[in-house]
Formats: C-alpha cells, structure tokens, sequence
C-alpha cells in the first residue's frame, strides 16, 4: 500500500506540474507599458463623458511640469490635469545596461496608453461647466518634487474655479486636493472623482498572481480579470461591477506594479470597474464621491484623496495603509487562498533577501528554515510509514485469513493497529500540513518583486527567468533554438540537477524491485519526466525544488538512523 500512495503522489505531481506548464501563460518580460490610457472622450460611470471644449484653448499646447522624486520621474500634463508619464527610476525593463527604466504611466497616442484622471462630474439636475480631459489648466508652479507640490488652476468663465493641489512622497504615493469655488451666485452640486485608464488590451495575468481591475471597498476585496470586464461591456454605462463603502481604493494591478486611487479615510464612496469599447478601447477604473457636493454661493470644498502608482513592495504597501488609512492596500499582491501563510513567508523571505544579499540564497535559507519548523512533523510522518511497512506482512496474513470475512478482517486488521498504536491516518496528516505550506513558497517566487532580475550564481542572472542553458544545443555552442520546434525541447543544467535529486529522492522512499514491471518503468520514467517538465519554469523554482528535494533525502536519512521501531505482535 506504501507502493501504491507514492506511485498516486508522484503521479499526481506529474499532473499538477504538467497543469502548470499548460494553463500557466510563459514567463513575460515585465512590460511598464502594459498599463494603459482611456479614450480621452470617454469616462466610466463615476465620471460620465463631458462634451469636448470647442473654444480656442483646445487649440493650445499645454506643458508639462515635471516631477521628481527619490523613486520615480515624469510629468504632469496641464492638458486634462491628467498623470500620464511615469517612470520608476529603480527598475529597468531588462539586464541589459542601457535597458530603459520601467514606464508606468504613458500618455494617449502612445502605444501602451495608460494615465490617472481627476476631476469633476455634473450631480443630476446640475450643468455646470466642469473640466475634462480637453482643458488646459494653468499653475505658476515649474517642478513637482516631495518638497514641492504644485496647485493648478481652472476658472470656467461662469464663477466657478476649479484647482488641484498634487503632491509627492518620497516614493510613489501622490496627495491630491481638488478644490471648488463658487463664485456664479448660484449654488451647484459636482461629484469629484478619480480613474485609472488603460487603452490597451494588456495580457492576461497566470492564475498564481491576479493581473487587471482591482479594489477594496468597505472592507471586501474584489479583483476582476479583463476578459469579464469585456464580456460586461453591454451592461449600462459599460460597467460590469460597481460597489459602495466607506474608505478603500481600486485601480489596476500587473504582476509587479500597482496603479490605484484611493479617497480620504472615511469617506463614503463608489467604485466600479467598465469597458468601453472603441479605438481604442478602454479598460476604466475609478472612485468617486457617494453623494454629490453642494458648493454654496460664495462658498468652497475640498476633496482629498491619494493617487499609488509604482512598486508593489509590501513593506511600503503595509506602510500606507497604517499611515494613510488606506485599507488593505497590500491586498494588491496576490496571495492566495493560504494568504495567512504567503504573507509571514513573503516578509521573511524579503527579510533574509536584506541581510544576505543574494535572493537565490535567501531562497534556499528560507527553504531550510521551513523544513526545520516542520521536522517534527515530517518525522512523525516517516516513523508512521516505516511502522506501517513493517507491519505490512502481518496485515496480509489477516486479510488472507479472512478473507471471506471481511467485517472481521478490518476489525482484526483495527485492533493490530490499536496494539500496536499505530494510526493509518498519521502519515497522510503531516503530509496534509505540509502541503499547504511548500504551495505557499512556490506561489511567493511568483509573486516577489525581489526576485525579478535577482541573479544568482554563475550563468543565472535572473530568477524570475528560465534557466537559459539547453543540453540540445550544447549549451549554445549550436547555433539554433530547439524550444523553436516544442517548449518540450528545453533541458538545462538546472532542471537535469532537480532530475537528479527527483531521482536519489526516489531510491530513498521504494524500492522497484518490488513492483511490478509496468509500475517500475513508471517510477523509472518519472525523474525524466520531471527534467522536461519543469526546464522551463522560472530558474528560482528549479533551484527552491532541487534544495528542497536535497533537504528531503538528508532528513530521511536522519529520520532512518534515529528511528527505532519495536517488534510487531505475532497474534492474529
């Protein structure tokens, strides 16, 4: 029966991994410009489109005034008063030195238009003049920095006067204040609101970390990918979600980047998530105000909120959301339905990364640290297992016995079992508890942002990437790509070492002598299988689970050595 269940484990690992390989999109080169930008004429349902401006100043070239800060550069365009150029200063799009750093925020035009919008909306029975994405706003301001916020200002020639205040941390969080002053005689209700808009079909994300529309509202989560909010581009307004709450924020998420508008602290809200089809079409997330503002004659208000667009590094994400009042903002990294164990994996793997200095080695020192924590378990799990094969003889020589009996046979098979004080269960349950837990270091390497570009040892300069050597064409002193022909085709020295420990880890736990044929030439192939299988993962994965395998048949050889069994009874 030993025989039996790790035939069906590593059977079905081959399944899993094959699941892996075929549903799980290739790794990607992170593109910034995978985050994209609305029709300008066009907003979702907390922003409804305002007509386009016909006067002269349409006409007029409106500049930039340009940003700075510790983490990011770029500008922001007095045309629409929109954030459409961002770059992050500490990420580049490749290895290569003179790669260009990351670009976040592009504006419309381009080819991965994606921009933030802040405005105004008309409240229903209101026809104010409200600014969109044609107006050319005015600032005496020359540079935005973290020590210098810069006020734009818009009058509409009817007494009202718009501003937006847009300030700067040290990172990548904006501060944004728009302002109203009624000066019409007449009072006047708006709705402010702020959208992220991307007018591009962006990839699809892998289902090991959730990539499109994202948002926390009165404390619930809701993530969406962009093929539904496709298939809710009929719904009216072309929103196919929408929700209400108090405090939260919502934006776009990619695998390692975040753009996101969040309201001030308390403050009743409604998000939603549309697309709106056209050319281009339009990908439209965004907050606003639940209920409209009211501007007395001579009176004034001021909307808070904040603006998020960089990194998604869950110590600064954690740090906003304790000093912003922004909840569960670093619920934008996705980590799974084992969330309790992802997060204090996640942080103290980035906490080894710090001190040593080198991810793949961080990985493996954490690797070591798990399989200390849960050695009680796996001994416990291993002396289970040897006493069930040595009592395996004595429980065939019952069921032989009664084998005509069989209500007597499992009660007799139960009672050597309770004399023995051995429980059938004992093994399965570590394995239950561990399972959890290794799913969780393999879903963080999907997720860290440590581990993009982090090179290891040797020929591997990225983690986040395949191991580039093929043994088909000798390591590249062949001219040709076999992957060309079949991803299959992709043997490295990484994944033909993670083969090697499949296979020592094999020749620990059975013996194929004692099966039969067919079932050996299954357990023989399985290593091989293995080697072609996972050549092709991220170089982090091959050496997580070649360690991993390595830490296995070193803790079985101690669990062996200090493991002492009794004799089992010989009464029948």
């Amino acid at each position: 029966m030993d025989i039996k269940r790790i035939i069906a484990a590593t059977l079905l690992s081959a399944l899993i991994l094959i699941g892996f390989d075929y549903f799980m999109p290739k790794p990607h080169q992170d593109d910034p410009h995978s985050v994209p930008h609305a029709p300008a004429a066009q907003v979702q349902s907390s922003a409804p489109a305002a007509a386009p401006e016909t006067s002269a100043e349409t006409q007029v070239a409106a500049r930039r005034i340009p940003l700075s800060g510790s983490d990011v550069q770029g500008s922001v365009n007095l045309k629409g008063a929109v954030l459409d150029d961002l770059i992050l200063t500490k990420y580049r799009e490749t290895l290569a030195k003179n790669s260009p750093l990351v670009r976040l925020l592009d504006k419309a035009g381009s080819a991965h238009p994606n921009f933030v919008v802040i405005g105004w909306t008309n409240a229903p029975g209101s026809n104010a003049h409200v600014p969109d994405l044609n107006t050319v706003w005015d600032s005496t301001d020359e540079t935005l920095t973290p020590d210098h916020p810069v006020t734009l200002h818009w009058d509409n020639g009817q007494g009202l006067v718009f501003s937006i205040q847009i300030g700067l941390d040290d990172h990548y969080m904006f501060a944004i204040n728009q302002t109203v002053e009624n000066h019409s005689g007449q009072p006047v209700a708006l709705v402010p609101f702020q959208r992220v808009q991307r007018d591009y079909d962006a990839p699809e994300g892998a289902f090991t970390a959730h990539e499109g529309p994202i948002a926390v509202v009165g404390g619930r989560m809701q993530d969406e990918s962009y093929k539904n909010l496709r298939k809710g581009a009929d719904h009216p307004d072309h929103v196919s979600w929408s929700s209400t709450g108090t405090s939260g924020w919502d934006g776009i998420s990619d695998k390692f980047w975040l753009t996101a508008v969040a309201p001030a602290d308390g403050t009743p809200v409604t998000a939603s998530f549309a697309y709106v089809p056209g050319a281009p079409a339009s990908y439209q997330v965004g907050m606003s105000t639940q209920a409209p503002q009211q501007i007395m004659p001579n009176g004034s208000i001021t909307e808070k909120s904040h603006v998020f667009a960089g990194a998604k590094v869950l110590s600064l994400l954690q740090a906003y959301s304790k000093q912003l009042g922004i909840p569960d903002l670093d619920k934008a990294i996705d980590f799974g339905w084992f969330s309790f164990l992802t997060r204090p994996l996640l942080t103290l793997l980035h906490w080894l990364y710090l001190h040593i200095g080198n991810f793949g080695l961080a990985l493996m020192a954490l690797t070591l640290i798990v399989k200390i924590v849960l050695f009680p378990l796996a001994s416990k799990a291993a002396q289970s297992s040897a006493r069930m094969r040595l009592l395996a003889p004595k429980v065939k020589e019952i069921r032989e016995k009664n084998k005509d009996d069989p209500m007597a046979m499992n009660q007799k098979v139960m009672a050597l079992y309770r004399e023995e004080k051995v429980s059938p269960a004992s093994g399965c349950l570590p394995m239950l508890i561990q399972a959890p837990i290794f799913f969780c270091l393999y879903k963080i390497l999907n997720i860290s942002i440590d581990a993009r570009h982090a090179p290891f040892f040797g020929w591997i300069r990225d983690l986040s990437m395949p191991d580039p050597t093929n043994v088909f064409n000798l390591f590249g002193l062949l001219p040709f790509d076999p992957t060309h022909y079949s991803s299959f085709l992709h043997v490295s020295i990484w994944g033909a070492a993670l083969g090697l420990t499949f296979w020592l880890l094999q020749r620990q736990t059975s013996s194929t002598a004692s099966l039969d044929p067919a079932q050996a030439r299954v357990m023989q192939f399985m290593p091989l299988a293995y080697v072609f299988f996972m050549s092709g993962f991220p170089a982090s994965l091959l050496v997580y689970y070649t360690w991993n395998n390595l830490l296995t048949v070193a803790q079985q050889m101690f669990i062996q050595r200090r493991t002492a069994l009794p004799v089992p009874v010989s009464r029948t």
